[in-house]
């Protein structure tokens, strides 16, 4: 079992910047690959960025990337998301997901573990 925890969401301007942390505990953080999804009101849960085991390979959605970025820190057990220049489109509940193996997906279904989520409201 694998326990994730986000935090570091809240509100912001358009403009601004925000840094999403995801803390992991249960077992070996540093063989699970780590992504990131979010999802808006009445939309569906959509892929924001993914990490594979050591943090050397990294994707984005299209619509984040030069925005945002994704790493990760073994040995704090944690993933982060730097998520700068904020459009209001970007307001979701932000969710932390661990995969079960070293190598990223960009697909809700290849992740086995899921945190709460964290809400993101970026102003106009």
């Amino acid at each position: 079992q694998v326990q994730l925890v986000e935090s570091g969401g809240g509100l912001v301007q358009a403009g601004g910047s925000l840094r999403l942390s995801c803390a992991a505990s249960g077992r070996t953080f540093s063989e699970n690959a780590m992504g990131w999804f979010r999802q808006a009101p009445g939309k569906e849960r959509e892929f924001v960025a993914t990490i594979n085991w050591s943090g050397g390979r990294t994707y984005y959605a299209d619509s984040v990337k030069g925005r945002f970025t994704i790493s990760r820190d073994n040995a704090k057990n944690t993933v982060y998301l730097q998520m700068n220049s904020l459009k209001p489109e970007d307001t979701a509940v932000y969710y932390c997901a661990a995969r079960g193996v070293p190598t990223t997906s960009v697909g809700p279904g290849g992740y086995e573990y899921w945190g709460q989520g964290t809400q993101v409201t970026v102003s106009s």
